[in-house]
């Protein structure tokens, strides 16, 4: 008797809802489920689907790698907005301090977050902590350890950012804030497994403590918030190589699960080389909240890194999608009217004839296609039949004009067409005037409906079985049946009714 079923995508396809109908489907987090997996409560018999989610955020975590370049990673979220569908996006921000929030606003949403929390509500006076400025509770900690490849042989990890970790742990528990509310990101497992073991082994602080805070990946923390975060970046090479970190994405998850506070832990010189890096040293700099040094004594870093080779640029296929977006009140206030979400992209056509359309008949005259169209009909091979004549001329001839040129292409397919088969001039005659070419699959049902009406028994002659196979043959690279079904069919169509076939 329940009105509001809960349940994950997968969820939905247990057998013991297939006998359910949901007029209305609720997705969360959409931006992290597959395609298919999105499909699966739709088919219940959906009228009204809401996909809530983030496509500037972490999408589906897709492990094979053929499968992620075929575009299985691209949610049904994601491909709704690069199509043009208007998304509405909630502009009110209530979890972070508005210092935390304003990178994110300006570099991964056009500055378009508003904040609904004002600075003295997330502002903790009692917490005892060597913030840079008391007014913005932030900082980027500049750390020059090497990084290491973790005994698995596929992560890596860096003891001083781990050991560095456990210091700013300590001084927040010293600080009277709660185990449960810090939480520590670092983008790989080695990394991950590592400060758990060093808070184990060498926190100030009894270990029970280190046990409660949570430690994890980015794409664990994804849709998640804690009070503090210390963000541990690892990446620190002679290279400058800094991997999956130059994923936006993933550095947006990071920098907004934070509701009071953030500490960054990394290698400016080595992550200064990736664009939208070095905007946000830029950003932590002219905040003062670029440092270096021990905890207890913070002084502004004053060292150098280099500006990037290019230029920061935000992914071609979202600003598509960011420039329909609408704002929640805009849209409870006057609806999106459906004309426009049908057309899509604003650079729709209808009168663009693509290539996975539906095409019916050819039209036989230029007369009937629709003068505010302008279609380009490639030249098609030189076909081997009765008709490679016409068409070898008027491809010829008509080189000078390139109207001309279209018109001649146009009328030579559309006669070639009319003149495949084994249908006269009299089996047109009976069937009245007609104006458009029939299809080759029109033509076989007619012939069988006039076989049929002359009786079952009835044979088609050899001329014409003969005929018929030969215009099949003249097609070229578009021939239909093979040349040995073609060669043991000869006698199969003088043996066999039309009908039988």
């Amino acid at each position: 008797n329940a009105d509001v079923i809960l349940c994950t995508c997968v969820g939905a396809g247990d057998p013991r809802l297939s006998r359910f109908k949901f007029r209305t489907v609720l997705i969360d987090e959409a931006t992290q489920a597959t395609e298919p997996e999105c499909m699966i409560p739709l088919v219940l018999g959906c009228k009204q689907a809401v996909l809530v989610g983030d496509h500037q955020q972490l999408g589906p975590v897709i492990m094979n790698k053929k499968a992620a370049r075929a575009g299985l990673c691209q949610s049904l979220f994601e491909r709704l907005v690069i199509l043009g569908i208007r998304p509405i996006r909630l502009q009110v921000q209530y979890r972070m301090h508005p210092c935390l929030s304003e990178f994110p606003s300006n570099m991964f949403y056009e500055g378009s977050l508003q904040n609904g929390v004002t600075t003295q509500e997330r502002l903790r006076k009692h917490v005892d902590f060597p913030w840079p400025s008391p007014e913005t509770p932030m900082f980027f900690h500049s750390n020059f350890g090497q990084e290491e490849i973790s005994s698995s042989g596929t992560s890596y990890l860096n003891r001083v950012e781990a050991s560095n970790c456990e210091k700013v742990v300590t001084k927040f528990l010293k600080a009277g804030i709660y185990p449960a509310q810090i939480g520590i990101i670092t983008p790989y497992e080695g990394q991950r497994s590592f400060i758990v073991s060093y808070m184990q082994l060498n926190g100030a602080l009894r270990k029970d403590l280190y046990k409660e805070i949570e430690v994890a990946s980015v794409d664990a923390f994804q849709g998640r918030e804690k009070d503090y975060i210390i963000l541990s970046c690892v990446r620190s090479n002679v290279h400058q190589g800094i991997g999956f970190l130059n994923d936006p994405r993933r550095l947006n998850v990071a920098l907004t699960r934070a509701r009071y506070g953030v500490v960054i832990l990394g290698n400016p010189k080595v992550l200064s080389q990736h664009p939208l890096w070095y905007h946000l040293l830029e950003h932590y700099k002219d905040k003062k909240c670029l440092v270096d040094g021990a905890l207890n004594n913070l002084k502004v870093s004053v060292i150098e890194y280099s500006r990037p080779r290019r230029a920061y640029r935000k992914d071609d296929k979202f600003r598509q999608g960011l420039a329909h977006q609408i704002d929640a009140r805009e849209a409870f206030a006057k609806p999106p009217l459906a004309s426009e979400n049908r057309r899509g992209t604003r650079s729709y056509n209808p009168d663009f004839m693509r290539t996975h359309d539906p095409v019916g008949y050819i039209p036989s005259d230029m007369s009937s296609i629709p003068q505010s169209s302008q279609f380009s009909i490639p030249l098609l091979p030189t076909p081997n039949g009765p008709f490679t004549q016409d068409l070898s001329q008027s491809s010829v001839t008509s080189r000078k004009n390139s109207k001309q040129h279209q018109n001649s292409t146009y009328n030579g397919y559309s006669n070639s067409v009319s003149s495949q088969g084994p249908l006269t001039q009299n089996a047109f005659n009976s069937q009245g005037s007609m104006s458009l070419a029939l299809s080759q699959s029109d033509r076989l049902r007619m012939m069988e409906n006039s076989n049929s009406s002359l009786g079952h028994g009835s044979l088609m002659s050899q001329d014409s079985s003969i005929g018929y196979l030969d215009d099949y043959k003249s097609q070229g690279e578009d021939t239909i049946l093979s040349q040995d079904f073609e060669i043991r069919s000869q006698s199969g169509y003088q043996s066999q009714s039309f009908t039988q076939y």
